[in-house]
């Protein structure tokens, strides 16, 4: 068999059966087809040798001990592949279930990580032996995927752990270490090392000659009670509807495993396990699943393996890094590396700024001390990497200098200048902006190949993403130093080519002037609003662009019209910029921060849509439909990432999906903005656009350079 062997040895207690799973040329063992092949055959051996069996060990020659599903299967899978899926499902409960029920004892051995379709075969196991290390993640990731872990997954969990306990670990996708799965139950006993793990089996087994499934057990009860129980009823009465709240009806995996939960809890265990397989047939098949595949498995796992990073680099550690600004972005970034334990010099033109940028970090410590996520001391050692300072001598020795001041050019040039002959020998400066071309910014710099742009997004202890800005001479060294510096913070770095907004804030720019448009147009704001959270938006463009300031956006069109004035050139402002800069100017709404924009903003923090708006903009008798709203929103979007991929501008799929879900908050269930196109079927993504730029202009115009991108960066499953 060639994803796993089987072994019988003779111990004190009688005969042993060993399964050993070890898929051959793969750094991990999957649930491909030969391993459902070969665990139907392994299971009609053990069948066959029942007779003489005292007990069963499940265990991994790799260094983890079970990687999951195949996913590279999903992403071929069609509607029509349902019926094959489910019976392919049954087929590989039915020997889990034939395994567990032999009336011997069995043991799984969790040398490494079991994740998903692993943590459902380790389950299979009625005694779980585990590794001590924090590093091993164990539990259930599958709704991250748009699947359910309905290989049994659901049914297990919730038998052991309850409807209400068994919660965060099937709808949260909450996963465990060894020592926290002990705490509940799921992992029985811990060992120090890969060695210890048989020797402890069989002792087990040796003490438990007859073993079964607590679910097997004539004297089972659900923990916490079944739907009947009035405390569970309750809250499954409501659970739908808040679900519904919180994904639009997006993600149908969480409705599934909702489903699959309460509907398991209410029968035997093998009618509860087919529940599972129908719903998650259903789920493996159908365009959802196959979108976040697709990006939060092979295109964030492109972005860790480094794939947009230049090769033949080595490898690059930060040590000291300089940044130029304390306030809200350069205080984000020395928090986020101190947090990392990376020496920061937070300069300013103030030790009194400075400080105040410091006292960020102290302020988000305190946070994870009270809710004991973090201990004084810890707290202490973290701070004390963070020294503020208003001195540029202070910068010397630094490996990297990043300046965080404001967007203006002539402000960048000089602490640009002023930084650069404090950094260390092979040093390199990088700017953090989020509109301005590196090429210009640059020019400021004594050694323009070593100037590269990492732009951050606020707030930034939360957001995962980070924009590299390769200018026209930034060298690969410096790109590549810039992406381990990325990753060495914990982040997702995604590789752009220099042009005005990169991808992310081009792209944003897009989606918040297309609302600002439609406002200009006559809708309803409330409507806009409304319809981009019901499609899966975090929050809706009014609500954005006041967030970043309606007056930021005025200021980045001004310098855009000066620029474009100094190479001859006259900028043609769009709908939606020429109305938030009548917000701006003429009504004297500057956004949130200067007192309120689109919405009013009460001392309490509560907001609600400017009333003066319907005034102003609304147009009674104005045609809109909420698709056409959300599909204007979303289209606007994909059409930008196309010509940021004609252009040069990104230069993978995977950046383009990655960069748009985490950076500006592209719906996930799409798969993000590039897989969105594909999603749709390119014949109907290009037909909609045509549709789109006849009604509401050259924004959703797709000419044939991006026409050419959308099939050179097609996906290949």
């Amino acid at each position: 068999m060639k994803t796993l062997r089987y072994d019988l040895t003779e111990e004190p207690f009688g005969t042993l059966a060993t399964i050993t799973f070890d898929e051959a040329d793969s750094p991990v063992n999957t649930m491909c087809r030969q391993w459902q092949d070969d665990l139907a055959a392994v299971t009609e051996q053990v069948l066959s040798d029942r007779p003489r069996l005292k007990g069963l060990i499940l265990a991994s020659a790799k260094k983890t001990f079970f990687a999951g599903a195949d996913l590279r299967a999903v992403m071929r899978m069609t509607a029509a592949d349902a019926p094959r899926v489910y019976t392919e499902i049954e087929r590989v409960k039915r020997s889990f279930r034939a395994l567990e029920t032999l009336g011997i004892p069995v043991v799984t051995c969790l040398n490494g990580s079991a994740l998903g379709g692993g943590w459902e075969v380790a389950l299979v196991g009625h005694h779980r032996i585990a590794v001590d290390d924090p590093r091993i993640q164990l539990g259930l990731p599958e709704l991250t995927l748009g699947l359910i872990p309905g290989a049994s997954g659901i049914t297990k969990m919730t038998r052991l752990l309850g409807l209400l306990g068994a919660q965060p670990y099937i709808m949260e996708s909450r996963l465990f270490s060894p020592r926290e799965g002990q705490a509940l139950g799921l992992v029985h006993e811990l060992v120090a090392d890969a060695d210890a793990l048989r020797p402890r089996a069989l002792a087990w087994i040796a003490e438990h000659p007859e073993s079964r499934q607590p679910w097997d057990a004539k004297d089972y009860r659900l923990p916490g009670g079944t739907p009947a129980n009035p405390k569970i009823a309750g809250a499954l009465v409501v659970a739908p509807a808040m679900l519904k709240t919180k994904t639009h009806g997006r993600y149908p995996a969480a409705e599934a495993a909702l489903a699959a939960m309460a509907e398991g809890a209410q029968v035997d265990v093998d009618t509860a396990l087919r529940i599972e397989s129908r719903y998650l047939a259903s789920l493996m098949t159908g365009p959802v699943a196959r979108n976040m595949v697709n990006t939060f498995f092979f295109n964030l796992n492109a972005i860790r393996a480094g794939q947009s990073r230049p090769q033949g680099v080595p490898r690059y550690r930060p040590g000291k890094v300089g940044i130029l600004g304390a306030g809200m972005m350069g205080a984000g970034i020395a928090y986020a590396q101190a947090s990392r334990g990376i020496a920061t010099v937070l300069k300013d033109v103030s030790l009194d700024k400075a400080e105040h940028g410091k006292a960020h970090s102290q302020r988000l410590t305190q946070q994870r001390v009270d809710k004991g996520r973090m201990s004084p001391p810890e707290q202490q050692a973290l701070l004390a990497h963070i020294t503020p300072t208003a001195e540029p001598a202070d910068l010397k020795g630094c490996e990297l200098i990043i300046e965080a001041v404001f967007e203006q050019r002539e402000l960048k040039a000089r602490v640009t200048r002023e930084a650069e002959p404090w950094l260390a020998e092979g040093g390199f400066l990088a700017s953090n902006t989020s509109t301005l071309p590196i090429a210009g910014l640059a020019q400021a710099s004594g050694q323009p190949c070593k100037f590269v742009g990492i732009h951050f997004f606020s707030p930034v202890d939360k957001m995962k993403l980070v924009e590299i800005v390769r200018g026209p001479q930034t060298d690969d060294e410096t790109v590549a130093r810039a992406y381990d510096y990325v990753l060495a913070l914990g982040k997702l770095p995604i590789v752009v080519n220099d042009a005005r907004g990169f991808y992310t804030s081009r792209t944003f720019g897009a989606y918040v002037m297309e609302g600002a448009a439609m406002l200009g147009e006559g809708v309803p704001a409330a409507v806009i609003e409304n319809a981009a959270v019901q499609v899966g938006l975090p929050v809706g463009p009014l609500a954005v662009l006041d967030e970043t300031a309606l007056s930021l956006s005025v200021h980045v069109l001004e310098q855009t019209r000066a620029d474009f004035a100094v190479e001859g050139k006259t900028y043609a402002a769009s709908p939606g910029e020429l109305l938030v800069e009548r917000m701006v100017k003429a009504l004297q709404r500057p956004g949130r921060a200067g007192g309120g924009g689109f919405y009013d903003y009460s001392a309490s923090g509560q907001k609600r849509l400017w009333p003066e708006l319907k005034t102003w903009f609304e147009k009674p008798g104005t045609a809109w439909s909420v698709p056409d709203i959300q599909d204007r929103l979303l289209y606007r979007q994909s059409v930008e990432t196309a010509r940021c991929l004609a252009e040069g501008v990104l230069t993978s799929a995977h950046d383009a999906n990655i960069g748009s879900i985490f950076g500006i908050g592209f719906p996930a269930w799409t798969g993000g903005a590039w897989q969105f196109i594909h999603g749709q079927g390119i014949g109907a993504f290009e037909r909609r656009c045509a549709e789109l730029a006849e009604r509401h202009g050259e924004g959703f115009h797709l000419g044939d350079a991006e026409r050419a991108a959308i099939r050179r960066f097609a996906p290949i499953y």
